[in-house]
């Protein structure tokens, strides 16, 4: 007898059919599209918010624009650009603040790494020596035996040297020697104390000593130009250039040495040069004859870096030398990579601690210029010059200075200091907003 066999799952619930690939693909596109569409609608109601905030900004310059009717077009102006600069403060100190982050992280490593054996190769020792233009007498009668009989010694003297004689009733046992040749007052100072040690002072013997001095002093720094030259790794100069690179043993920048400068200078540059594949003779000669021109006194007119310019044509210099000299001061665009490191090996020289001093006056005026370009600026409560004007801490009031408008605040103060006061080396300047919320209580025990 045969029976017919009944369907195990019989009665039960149908299974679920199992999707194709393609229903699956389009399942996730519909998933992915209403995704896009929620973010849609979100970009909307941002795009809408904008837009009245535009509306609305809009309507206030038509208002503003209004009452300037019976304003002038100078003052309207004024208006509208302070109105932009306010809504833009925030993107612009972004934009600084973008690009100032891109350059640090887009400078090469390495060139971190060549300034700094550069300077490890252009280290020198500290200079002690500074130029002087007192000679300290034994006594008051030795004065009188330098003035003579109706001053006719002092003015053999002062004829023969090019100096002026100061005497300083707050000095009584020493002279001052003044002129803006410091080769002159050296022989003036040396002169001086030869003839006080031979005791002869008068016009005849004053000319004799001044010419033997004038002819030792020569000696003297034709030898430091020699020196100067070979220490550089420099041969085969005229000796007129060797005997003008001379004077640098009497002459001072800042208090810093022009031949301790200029070796400093040369040490750096080729390191720089070598590092960077440049060409280091060029480097070497622009670094040591970058300040000639202030040891070149003939002619009054223009400056160190015209005069050396001049000097070095005279002399037959190289092209790519004298254009080092001419840039190093940026007075010109740079025209070769070694320009820049002759002007780059300056500021390292010439900003590095100690290196330079200046009078108490100039100085002072120079840190109180500073404090007072960061003090002009609105928002700003104080300011505050330190290191010598290479930092400048800016406190701002919170309330008209928001965190958005510092950068730029500091890059506007920054760029005005680097146009208005001349400081070696950089300056940093530090903006600190800051807000405080005090208030007193009365406790129980009061």
């Amino acid at each position: 007898m045969e029976s017919n066999p009944t369907p195990q799952n019989a009665g039960s619930a149908p299974l679920p059919q199992k999707l194709t690939p393609s229903e699956t693909e389009l399942a996730k596109r519909e998933g992915i599209l209403e995704e896009r569409e929620r973010l849609i609608e979100e970009k909307l109601g941002i795009l809408d918010k904008k837009l009245e905030q535009a509306e609305k900004v809009r309507k206030d310059l038509i208002e503003k624009l209004e009452k300037s009717a019976k304003m002038s077009p100078e003052e309207t102006q004024k208006i509208l650009l302070e109105q932009v600069e306010k809504d833009l403060a925030s993107e612009i100190s972004k934009r600084i603040k973008e690009a100032e982050e891109e350059i640090k992280f887009t400078v090469d490593d390495s060139a971190k790494q060549i300034l700094a054996d550069a300077m490890y190769h252009g280290v020198t020792d500290v200079i002690s020596e500074y130029t002087t233009s007192t000679v300290t007498l034994p006594d008051e009668e030795m004065k009188g035996r330098i003035i003579g009989k109706e001053g006719r010694n002092i003015k053999a003297f002062e004829q023969a040297t090019g100096v002026d004689v100061v005497m300083d009733d707050e000095l009584p046992n020493a002279l001052i020697l003044s002129s803006f040749d410091p080769t002159r007052r050296e022989i003036a100072k040396v002169s001086l104390e030869r003839l006080m040690a031979d005791g002869r002072i008068q016009p005849q013997r004053i000319e004799e000593i001044v010419d033997k001095t004038r002819e030792d002093i020569e000696k003297i720094m034709f030898q430091a130009g020699e020196k100067l030259c070979h220490d550089a790794g420099i041969y085969n100069l005229p000796p007129d250039v060797i005997a003008t690179l001379g004077k640098f043993k009497y002459r001072f920048s800042f208090g810093q040495n022009l031949i301790q400068h200029s070796l400093e200078l040369v040490k750096v540059g080729v390191e720089i040069a070598r590092q960077m594949g440049a060409d280091v003779n060029t480097v070497r000669l622009g670094c040591l004859l970058h300040d000639i021109g202030k040891v070149v006194y003939e002619g009054d007119e223009g400056t160190h870096v015209e005069k050396g310019v001049a000097f070095a044509k005279q002399h037959g210099i190289p092209q790519k030398v004298i254009d080092c000299i001419a840039q190093h001061h940026e007075d010109e665009p740079f025209t070769s990579v070694e320009s820049i490191i002759v002007a780059t090996s300056d500021a390292i020289s010439g900003g590095r601690p100690g290196a330079r001093h200046e009078n108490v006056q100039d100085y002072l005026k120079r840190l109180e210029d500073i404090e007072r370009i960061a003090t002009s600026y609105d928002g700003v409560e104080k300011a505050f010059a330190v290191q010598a004007g290479r930092e400048v801490r800016v406190i701002v009031v919170p309330e008209k200075v928001s965190d958005d408008e510092l950068p730029k605040l500091v890059h506007d103060i920054g760029a005005q200091i680097q146009k208005e006061v001349m400081v070696p080396g950089a300056v940093k300047i530090t903006a600190v907003r800051e807000t405080r919320a005090t208030e007193s209580f009365l406790t129980s025990g009061s």
